[in-house]
Order: structure tokens, then sequence, then C-alpha cells
């Protein structure tokens, strides 16, 4: 793969390469900074059309899995957020694996592996009754008109049944991420983009701000118009795999279900110590499917020295998880304004459990129009380019 990057030009510039020093281990690591996959919005397969914070684009789990995997091999993502490793990974013919701690990962990943029955969702949206008339949780207002927060309510009670069906399961993903947005195709009025949502209070100044009520919107026909938008691309492809998927809800650095050795590549992103709050960002997504928030062990580390303890800890799994000769792939990124790179802290996390460093990969990128309209530019704040630490197992 060194010689593969070294001399990479699919988007017309030349790989730079250097070293990056770990004077912790006394070495040095291989390291290629490219434009390596496109920087274009909306390039890869409807499926992955979920928003969620922090999440990396398809591509770059696609440009591991291809390289360094054959179809009917498990890829991996102990951190999977939306599922963007696994949904990649079925696409390309492997058997996908996920976990993280919030179940409401696996309500948001499980339903896209499988091929979606459109008239199935179609008849089970009209079979719903909607109709509700208990107490409506009245701070939620200000996000939607009275008569969608009514349709949302005989939603989430239904949603807590035991006995919900595949198009039921697929109806719940959609409709977590139809909750609040910034256009007409989400049930709220107008507010932030649909990976977070604000407070109550910060809401009713957004409102206040720009003179704006929440108005009507209908929860079926919407959520049945997202549904279409994702299965647009699936007449010509939809996920097909060797094996049975698994995903689990649960600290991934206890993973028994797993076998030893069983896993071909690992790609994932971990939470970035306590510049993300995924708590407060899906506050809202977690009522609607009835996870109690404060009950989720989300890694917030406040220092880099008990972060770089929490993820030894993870590596280890890792490494009795993947077989030998396996990879890998932990995309990291510069934090506190480029301040502290956390290969510096994954480097030797991943050495004491076992791993092998191979290279770190840069891929170097303007950011895109989603990032500037945050105010985020180049070397100014935030995660300023995909960072990955790829590692590998000699046994």
């Amino acid at each position: 793969m060194i010689g593969e990057l070294k001399n990479f030009r699919e988007f017309g510039t030349e790989t730079i390469c250097s070293e990056t020093p770990c004077p912790a281990l006394g070495l040095a690591v291989p390291t290629f900074t490219n434009e390596f996959w496109t920087a274009r919005q909306r390039a890869a397969h409807s499926l992955h059309e979920i928003s969620y914070r922090a999440c990396f684009k398809p591509q770059l789990p696609r440009f591991f899995i291809e390289r360094l995997t054959v179809p009917g091999e498990i890829v991996y993502d102990p951190f999977m957020g939306r599922g963007t490793t696994p949904v990649e990974a079925a696409l390309l013919g492997r058997v996908p694996y996920g976990c993280d701690v919030n179940p409401l990962s696996a309500m948001l990943t499980a339903p896209r592996l499988s091929e979606p029955e459109c008239t199935a969702i179609e008849r089970r949206l009209a079979e719903l009754d909607l109709n509700y008339d208990g107490d409506i949780p009245e701070e939620l207002l200000v996000f939607y008109h009275p008569d969608t927060l009514r349709e949302l309510c005989a939603l989430r009670r239904h949603f807590a049944s035991e006995k919900l069906s595949a198009a039921d399961r697929w109806i719940r993903m959609v409709a977590v991420n139809r909750l609040t947005g910034h256009s007409a195709g989400f049930f709220s009025v107008y507010t932030l983009p649909p990976n977070q949502a604000v407070s109550v209070e910060s809401q009713r100044k957004i409102n206040e701000k720009r003179h704006q009520t929440p108005e009507y919107r209908e929860v079926k026909k919407l959520i049945l118009r997202k549904s279409r938008s994702l299965w647009k691309d699936c007449a010509q492809q939809v996920p097909f795999y060797m094996g049975e998927p698994l995903m689990l809800s649960e600290d991934c650095a206890a993973t028994p279900q797993i076998p030893s050795g069983s896993v071909s590549l690992i790609v994932t992103s971990p939470p970035f110590l306590d510049v993300v709050d995924y708590k407060q960002d899906n506050w809202l997504r977690n009522w609607l499917v009835s996870i109690d928030s404060d009950s989720l062990n989300i890694t917030i580390e406040r220092t880099p020295e008990a972060w770089q303890k929490a993820m030894t800890k993870v590596f280890r799994e890792l490494f009795r998880v993947l077989r030998p000769g396996g990879h890998l792939a932990f995309e990291v990124g510069e934090i506190r304004h480029g301040s502290l790179r956390m290969e510096d802290l994954v480097l030797p996390a991943g050495c004491e459990a076992g791993f092998t460093p191979e290279l770190i990969l840069i891929n170097a990128q303007e950011f895109t129009k989603t990032a500037r309209c945050w105010g985020v530019d180049n070397h100014s704040k935030g995660t300023n380019t995909n960072r990955i630490v790829l590692f590998r197992k000699d046994s």
C-alpha cells in the first residue's frame, strides 16, 4: 500500500511523503499527504444520506476496504455512529460489524443493511394510526406545530412496542433523521442542521430572531419522501454481503460476541476528547425512541491522558478480534486549533496493545460548503484534515 500512496495521482496532485516522529516509541512512521478521495458532497450511495454529528465520508472506509479486504471478509467499526463503515462494507460485499454504546446507532444502521421493501414500507405507513389524544410535551412546541407533535407522540408510542417489524424499524430510522433541520423536509420549524438538536431555550431564541412559528408538517408524507431519497440508488446496487451482520449496543472495550481473530479490517473514528457532546446533540432523537440519555456511558474525556488510557483499553480488545495480518484504520484529527495531534496519543496506545504502526495517511482537502457555513476555515478550528493511523496486527 505504501507504494500506491507514493504514486497516487487520481485527483491531479502528487503525494507529499514525510515521517511522523514518535519519541515515546523511538520511531518515525511513514506519512503520506494528498487528496485521496473526492471532496464533493453526496458522491456516495444514497443509503448514506443520514445525518450524524462528526461522521466521516463513506469514501474514507471505502478507500481501505477496497485495498485491504476481499468480499466475504468482516469489516468492523467499534464507534459506528450513523453506520458509515458497516453500510459501505455491505455495499462492497463484505460482512458488516458495528458497535456503539448508544443504541441509537444500531437503530440508524441495521435497517439499511438489507434490501428495502419499498411497497411494504409504504403499506405500513398507510396502516399506522398517528392520532394521539394523550398529553404532549409542551416544551417541544418551540420545534413543532401541535398537530405534528401529536403525530410524533403517536410514533413514539408505537416505537416503544417490543414487536417492531422490519418496516417499522425502517420508519423509525427515517423519523429519527427528520426530527429537526433547516428546510421544509423536516418535521420542525427552521433550526440547526439535523446532526444536532439545540436546547429548547436556544430554539426559542431562534424563533424570536427569525419571527417564526412552527407550521404543520405531515409526518407520514415526509418519512416517505426521505425513504424514496434513500432508495434512489438501490435500483443499481443494494447491500449484498455473505454471512450475518452484527450490530452491538455496548462498550466496545468488551465485546465477547465477536470471536477472536475473526475481523479482517477495522475502520473507525472515536470520540475526540470533549469536542463533541453526543448526548446533548442527540437528546431529541433519544426522546423519540425512548432512550435515557443520562444512562449512556459515552466516552467524553477531558484530558489527553484520560483519553489515551481509555483508547488503550479499546485497542486491546480490537487487537483480540482482528485476525493476524489484519489492519486497523484509526481516524483521528487536529483539535484545539491544531495544537494537539491525536496521532501523538494514538500511536503509543496502539503499540502498547500489540499493534504495529504501518503508516499515517493525511487526506488534505479544502473545507466544504457545510463546514464554511459554521464559520470553520482551514487551520482555524476543529478537525482540519482526515488523519488516519493505519496499524497492522502481526500475530
